[in-house]
């Protein structure tokens, strides 16, 4: 059973290991946002966007080093390029979840909530959750092969 597990760590270590940067990195933008917002007000809006914009820039930032060292290993000297590539992966991807809830929530939503019977605080959570997963994959199929793609 043991050499199973660990047959099945080393058969998928990048996908299992990019996972839990995830995790890792969702906590790490949360913990920014939250530390910040004991300074701002949420309720007025720039400061709520700028809060926003911190969870995003956190998370970016950790993200990168993270990804770069337990992810996929990358040792390309030129980290400011690299780093480049992966903002612009991660600022496709940012935009791609705003087009999805875009069309989900508010083009389709009610249409959605009408077909299915369901509440548009369902068709809501359920575009949420078919985002990030959408964005979880684009994200992880633009690092490995736009970002830190291995030079053979």
């Amino acid at each position: 059973m043991k050499q199973k597990i660990i047959d099945f760590y080393n058969k998928n270590r990048e996908i299992l290991v990019y996972l839990v940067v995830g995790v890792a990195t969702t906590i790490v933008s949360w913990t920014a946002k939250f530390i910040a917002a004991i300074f701002l007000d949420a309720d007025i809006v720039w400061q709520n966007m700028l809060l926003s914009l911190i969870n995003w820039v956190a998370g970016v930032t950790f993200g990168y080093f993270a990804n770069r060292a337990w992810v996929f290993r990358s040792t390309d000297p030129d980290m400011l390029k690299e780093a480049a590539k992966f903002v612009s992966g991660r600022v496709a991807t940012l935009i791609l979840d705003a087009v999805v809830m875009f069309i989900l929530v508010n083009l389709c939503g009610e249409f959605l909530a009408g077909l299915f019977h369901v509440d548009t605080k369902l068709i809501f959570i359920g575009a949420t959750l078919f985002s990030a997963v959408l964005v979880t994959v684009a994200n992880y199929v633009l690092s490995k092969l736009f970002v830190f793609k291995k030079n053979e």
